[in-house]
């Protein structure tokens, strides 16, 4: 496989305007940065010219179309792609330096260990120096199912549980490290459009409790603004971020209000559809 290590890496000039537009739109010192990303696969790039800035605390959304390069991303933002051009840094740190043990990942499948129950899944997450059977972790995880709402289902297996309810298993395993960032691929795709909704409301609640900050990548365009503080849309092959749209919109919010299908039909625009 080639590597990026040394590949020049420029943002089209078309694409500037957008690409300043994600990286300014943060805080000064952001928690995570991603600046002049570029990532390819031999002689296939994946994505080009990409800058991203995300402030403490905030929700990000990232669409694109299929081949846009969106779950790449997430991979290079986790550390699980450490062969790129430019810089991605969380808290400052490179994530190819250590920067990824900052980070935290929900799937878009639960992943759940058969074998074990909701305390000892959820306990994965802890750090590799924690005892997971000691006083204060165990006080930590329960703390997180309770947190997800899923206070009384500690020994329940995941045969036991209804897809929404392993989907909030996998978020309390992504939180259980204190990630600074936690990173979410597409994790209610494959729940009905009910639970979907139930989870979506639980994800801002949770989020909105600890104050951690989430990028979100997501196929679906309403869940992106009704979420999302901002939505990042990528696009082209190799994939880069076409615009950025702030969703200025006071929470709770209302999916059938005027101003959000507004921003729905915006995003909606920008991805060419």
């Amino acid at each position: 496989m080639s590597s990026d290590a040394d590949a020049d890496s420029t943002t089209p000039t078309g694409e500037a305007d957008a690409a300043g537009s994600a990286a300014a739109a943060s805080d000064a010192d952001p928690v995570l940065a991603v600046e002049g990303l570029r990532k390819r696969y031999d002689d296939t790039v994946a994505l080009d010219g990409v800058d991203l800035a995300v402030a403490d605390g905030e929700f990000v959304a990232v669409v694109g179309p299929s081949g846009c390069g969106k779950s790449t991303l997430l991979r290079v933002l986790s550390g699980l792609e450490p062969e790129f051009a430019g810089r991605v840094t969380v808290d400052g740190t490179d994530v190819r330096d250590g920067g990824s043990d900052a980070v935290g990942m929900v799937f878009q499948e639960p992943r759940l260990l058969d074998w074990a129950d909701v305390r000892e899944n959820v306990a994965v997450g802890l750090p590799a120096d924690v005892d997971p059977e000691s006083p204060a972790a165990r006080e930590r995880v329960d703390e997180l199912i309770e947190t997800v709402g899923l206070d009384g289902f500690a020994e329940s297996h995941p045969d036991q549980l209804s897809g929404g309810m392993a989907q909030r298993v996998s978020l309390a395993r992504g939180l259980a490290y204190d990630p600074s960032v936690l990173l979410l691929d597409e994790p209610f795709s494959a729940l009905d459009r009910l639970t979907k909704a139930d989870q979506q409301d639980h994800l801002l609640d949770v989020w909105e409790e600890r104050g951690t900050t989430v990028v979100l990548v997501t196929h679906d365009v309403e869940e992106a603004v009704y979420l999302a503080d901002r939505v990042v849309v990528l696009g082209g092959q190799p994939g880069t971020v076409e615009s950025v749209i702030d969703v200025d919109i006071d929470r709770p919010r209302e999916r059938a209000d005027a101003d959000l299908v507004a921003l729905r039909r915006e995003v909606t625009e920008s991805l060419g559809r």
